[in-house]
């Protein structure tokens, strides 16, 4: 989008011209019929566009015409020749000094655009041209809009007269319907086939529109592909920007204003953002159905309402029927209760007579609240999409003290009305059932007995938990013995004594006998009740089924004993298998010297004892003169992952012993792992050193590459191929032979020391080869550096071999 400081000599945008002029003359072939139709055609198209513009531009000075017949008394002729000499005088076009006398005129809010556009632009050029360019603009976009038949026309002079010199490329018109889709109800630039096929939008869908309709305010997307929002045209013109605005009028949303951009869209000054919505706002006058406003009362002028009001009279619940308020711009301030139906209750018990005909906002003003009760109605009136809620809070002020009920809420809107319907909740009602829903998940039964008559009265529940039919006598206290496990005597004893004897409240745990032959584990709490004169006179008091928790504390106690017997075993196998690993692999290994080699070696168990791993490192001598140097890792953890590491280590070792190279030693171990150790799958870096040539030749299965530091600089050997040990039954390996030079040092390591759980392998492995280039000194200082500065957070074992060649 471009600024406003070019100067407009009329109301018709500059279009490019079609095609590309050629570099150099070419023979000219003869056209076919069907070129010279499409010429046609599109010839015919540029005149209509041109001529609607010109006629936009004459209705314009035709207005300011009119003005000058009203304030000079003169005749039409004289107004006309008027105007020219204004125009002669002031050097400015005719459409310029027409839409400055009209704005002189009217001081309405597209004046104030161009105004504030002045003021507030810091682009270079006369404040003036400024003026008259925005000026120009709008009203001859306003006129050709007026002057428009339908929506259709009113895009096509959006696209033309407005939109079309700010870069824009296409406009859709939305209406928003009801029932939450969108309609296309005018569009200009896009393709008569795409027009076609986003004539409807249903309910839910997310588009551009839809998000400018559900914030309800201007939203601008800089490249249509990257937010992810389909729309029209979003194929033809994926990388372009959009800008979508609601329009609407009163309060009310017609549907939104949304402009197409072909290339990527740059965040847009206010000035910019505010002449789209003075657009939006003309597009909404002529979209705008809803009856005129009185302006001494700032209301509108409604159609009888009578029908929404024999409804709300008709309903079983309370109802209001609201209109709206507004302001002397036009904005929604308020809603009139305009009626409210006979059966109307109000939420703090008010007459109806005092909330008929109030304003909402003064009956209750807590509902202005952010996402309160008025932003509901509100956001139903614009958009028109009903509101339904079950169980909302409703809140007013009765001699300033806030009052709150609970109802089921529904608005809609009927027309420019709403309709507001509620169900208030009996608050007594829903307390006592939520009590006897609770007594029934519980299984509580409760009861009363009254010591000076004998009566005893029982709830259903209770006669549930006894299993006894609902016309038998209840037992009482004293009776209580008589059906509980003989064990329970004593304990029974203790509450009744406290109870009956001590006056104080009491409980306690029972095996009740019930008449089916069942066993229930029972809590009885009880509590003395006293009259005047400080004397029993009645106890009150619950039985509660606990069988269910009893049940559960002693599968608990099962469950605990079992938990801690498996905890000993887990420890005491980590025990072993960490163990097994120090054996074979010592935290803090020697150096190992080596003809032509000095090996160092360091090993960082995993910090918890339960994810003891199968890491494993190996340095042999082997008969031939050749030097074996191998890492491994066992998959897993536990004394299984530390037997395999030892299985595979030793395997390694004797089958090195036959000098095959590293290719077929690695072979051999596949088959070991496959046919030998029970699902045990791992993997292996091995290689062969020859001190006298200074070649290493190695092959890998499944593990990441050595990592070689030469000079001062470090690279990790080319990935070869290699199948992770145990996969498959026959694997090849491949090997691959390197030349190393006097102080070269090869790392050969474990995922221990790179892995993390936020990054890539590769990335992990790119950041060792960069530290381990930037250190310097002897091999020992350089394992411990990168050993310390390892990034690995999977708290997993770590091999890390040095080998420097002498």
């Amino acid at each position: 989008m471009t600024g406003d400081t070019q100067r407009h000599d009329d109301a018709r945008p500059q279009r490019a011209p079609v095609g590309d002029q050629p570099a150099r003359a070419v023979p000219r072939q003869a056209p076919t019929p069907e070129g010279r139709l499409v010429c046609t055609v599109e010839r015919l198209r540029r005149e209509v566009l041109e001529a609607q513009a010109a006629a936009d531009g004459r209705a314009l000075v035709e207005l300011a015409k009119g003005i000058l017949i009203g304030q000079l008394h003169c005749t039409p002729a004289a107004a006309a020749r008027q105007l020219d000499v204004l125009c002669r005088d002031s050097g400015m076009t005719p459409l310029e000094l027409a839409a400055d006398i009209v704005n002189q005129a009217s001081r309405d809010h597209v004046s104030e655009i161009a105004a504030e556009f002045v003021e507030r632009t810091g682009a270079a050029g006369d404040p003036a041209e400024q003026h008259s360019a925005v000026s120009v603009r709008l009203r001859t976009a306003e006129s050709g809009m007026l002057a428009a038949a339908d929506t259709q026309a009113v895009a096509e002079s959006l696209l033309t007269n407005a939109l079309g010199p700010l870069g824009a490329v296409a406009v859709a018109v939305w209406t928003a319907v009801p029932d939450g889709s969108l309609a296309l109800a005018g569009h200009a630039g896009f393709r008569p086939g795409e027009a076609a096929r986003w004539r409807h939008v249903p309910p839910g869908v997310s588009t551009v529109a839809r998000l400018a309709l559900r914030e309800r305010r201007l939203v601008t997307l800089a490249r249509l592909k990257r937010e992810g929002l389909p729309s029209i045209g979003h194929l033809q013109w994926p990388d372009g920007g959009r800008m979508a605005v609601p329009t609407g009028t009163g309060g009310r949303i017609h549907g939104v204003l949304e402009i197409c951009w072909p290339q990527p869209l740059a965040p847009q000054p206010p000035q910019i953002e505010r002449q789209v919505e003075a657009l939006a706002e003309l597009c909404a006058r002529t979209m705008d159905a809803s009856p005129p406003r009185d302006l001494t009362t700032t209301e509108a002028v409604l159609p009888d309402v009578a029908e929404l009001i024999d409804l709300a009279e008709g309903l079983q619940d309370p109802a209001v029927v609201l209109t709206p308020v507004l302001d002397p711009e036009g904005r929604l301030s308020d809603f009139r209760i305009r009626h409210a139906g006979s059966r109307f209750v109000d939420p703090v018990g008010r007459p109806r007579g005092d909330v008929n005909g109030a304003l909402l906002l003064e009956a209750y003003p807590t509902a202005a609240g952010d996402g309160g009760l008025f932003d509901i109605i509100e956001r139903v009136h614009a958009t028109g999409e009903p509101f339904r809620a079950e169980r909302m809070s409703l809140t007013a002020l009765v001699d300033q003290i806030p009052l709150t009920s609970v109802a089921d809420i529904s608005v809609s809107r009927h027309g420019a009305a709403v309709l507001l319907i509620w169900r208030i909740e009996d608050e007594t009602a829903r307390l006592a059932d939520i009590l006897q829903h609770a007594q029934r998940l519980g299984r509580i039964g409760g009861f009363e007995e009254n010591l000076a008559t004998g009566e005893t009265t029982w709830n259903a529940q209770l006669y549930a938990l006894h299993g006894l039919p609902a016309t038998a006598p209840p037992v009482r206290l004293q009776e209580l013995p008589g059906y509980a496990h003989p064990d329970d005597s004593a304990a029974l004893v203790r509450f009744l004594r406290a109870v009956l004897r001590h006056r104080r409240p009491a409980s306690v745990n029972l095996r009740l006998q019930r008449p089916d032959g069942i066993t229930r584990h029972i809590r009885v709490v009880a509590e003395p009740v006293l009259d005047a004169d400080q004397q029993l006179y009645a106890v009150r008091g619950a039985y509660q089924d606990i069988s269910a928790q009893h049940w559960t504390e002693v599968a608990l106690a099962a469950t605990r004993d079992q938990l801690a017997h498996t905890e000993a075993e887990s420890a005491e196998r980590n025990r072993l298998a960490l163990q097994l690993q120090h054996a074979i692999m010592p935290p803090t290994p020697p150096a190992i010297e080596a003809p032509g080699l000095r090996v160092a070696v360091r090993y960082r168990p995993a910090e918890t004892e339960s994810l003891v791993g199968g890491d494993w490192y190996d340095t042999v001598v082997l008969p031939s003169g050749l030097i074996m140097l191998s890492v491994g890792d066992v998959a897993g953890h536990g004394i299984e992952a530390a037997t395999g590491m030892v299985v595979l280590r030793n395997a390694l070792r004797g089958l090195a012993v036959t000098g095959a190279g590293p290719a077929q030693l690695l072979s051999w171990l596949n088959t070991v792992t496959h046919h030998l150790a029970k699902h045990v799958t791992a993997t292996a870096v091995c290689g062969l050193f020859d001190p006298s040539t200074r070649v290493m030749r190695w092959a890998r299965a499944g593990h990441l590459p050595p990592v070689l530091v030469r000079g001062g600089e470090a690279d990790a050997f080319p990935l070869i191929e290699g199948l992770l040990l145990g996969a498959l039954p026959d694997v090849t390996y491949v090997e691959r032979e390197v030349q190393l030079e006097p102080d070269d040092t090869l790392l050969m390591f474990t995922d221990g020391l790179v892995e993390r759980r936020d990054s890539s392998v590769q990335d992990s492995l790119r950041h060792l080869v960069n530290a381990a280039g930037a250190g310097a000194g002897d091999l020992d200082g350089q394992l411990d550096r990168l050993l310390a500065e390892s990034r690995s957070d999977t708290d997993d074992d770590t091999c890390l071999i040095g080998i420097q060649v002498g």
